[in-house]
């Protein structure tokens, strides 16, 4: 009996390996991915799938893609896939670019469009703006004409992907940026702000001719002014702003020159001072020798009061009409 129960723990436990066995090839072994790719005709050995385990690249990120391009009669490898799929790229986005370049008969290798997916740019954006171009709008770009007026000019410009130029070429806002720059020139050449208004394809045509788009991953093909608004009065205001600041100079040199006025004032009034110290010394001089006498000194004095009583009543009378 014990025999017995002992051989069936065996076989139990021999079927219970067996089983995890089977799951874990079936996990590790893409049998269901293999039966498609036998039914889709691309031959991809199984093999070579567990080889992709190996190597850590996710069979499915490789055999679908192919898959598709096969049906649509590109003629991919297995190793190029998976060597772009290794060096951080989309497998996917690349095959759809190379399907959608060969459908509108634009000429795109795979080592082109891969690189350009490498670049970090979406390939297939790029392939679908070749065919249908994108219409870029720049936001409000001040520029003042000749005259001062200041004026609001917004542009839709259409550009299309150069597939070329896409690799190391400048993006979306070098366009923009220089077609500001195009616009700002153009309005500042313009003798009178009415001149841009009555003619604003004159904008286009010199922005354009001015070739804008070297350099970059676009290829403008048109440019048109959306929108025109006239904004401020940019030169009455620098002269406004000119005149308050020559106002401020003027003042500034009025007081210098009155401080300078005040100073010399009081460098006079010392020397007054100065010259009053010395009267009563040269008085008691003229008494000690003799040059005058005393009664010369009270009529002086009295000279002096009746003096100062004079300044001191046409004071108050001044005062007294200016009251009035």
């Amino acid at each position: 009996m014990s025999n017995f129960i002992v051989n069936n723990i065996v076989w139990i436990v021999l079927l219970g390996i067996v089983g995890l066995l089977v799951v874990l090839f079936f996990v590790f072994v893409p049998v269901g991915l293999w039966v498609s790719s036998l039914a889709a005709n691309v031959k991809v050995s199984i093999f070579n799938m567990i080889g992709m385990r190996l190597r850590r690249v996710k069979p499915a990120k490789i055999v679908m893609p192919l898959i598709k391009a096969r049906k649509a009669g590109l003629n991919l490898g297995v190793n190029q896939l998976e060597a772009h799929y290794l060096a951080g790229g989309n497998v996917d986005n690349v095959v759809n670019a190379l399907i959608a370049s060969e459908r509108a008969g634009i000429e795109l290798e795979f080592e082109k469009a891969a690189a350009i997916d490498l670049a970090g740019r979406n390939v297939l954006e790029a392939v679908k703006m070749s065919v249908n171009p994108k219409v870029i709008e720049t936001t409000n770009v001040s520029a003042v004409a000749k005259d001062g007026i200041e004026l609001l000019v917004k542009a839709r410009v259409t550009v299309r992907a150069n597939l070329e130029r896409l690799v190391g070429g400048a993006g979306e806002a070098t366009v923009l940026a220089r077609i500001g720059e195009g616009i700002v020139t153009t309005v500042g050449s313009a003798g009178s702000h009415k001149e841009v208004l009555e003619n604003p394809d004159d904008i286009s045509k010199r922005v354009l001719s001015k070739g804008l788009d070297s350099g970059t991953a676009f290829e403008i093909l048109s440019i048109d002014i959306a929108d025109i608004d006239v904004g401020r009065n940019i030169g009455a205001q620098l002269q406004s702003l000119q005149a308050e600041a020559d106002k401020n100079i003027a003042q500034a040199k009025a007081e210098e020159r009155r401080a300078m006025a005040v100073a010399k004032e009081q460098e006079m009034r010392a020397y007054v001072v100065e010259a009053e110290a010395e009267v009563p010394k040269a008085m008691a001089y003229a008494l000690r020798e003799g040059k005058l006498g005393v009664m010369d000194y009270y009529e002086l004095q009295n000279l002096k009061a009746d003096t100062d009583m004079r300044e001191t009543i046409g004071g108050q009378n001044f005062e007294s009409k200016t009251i009035e």
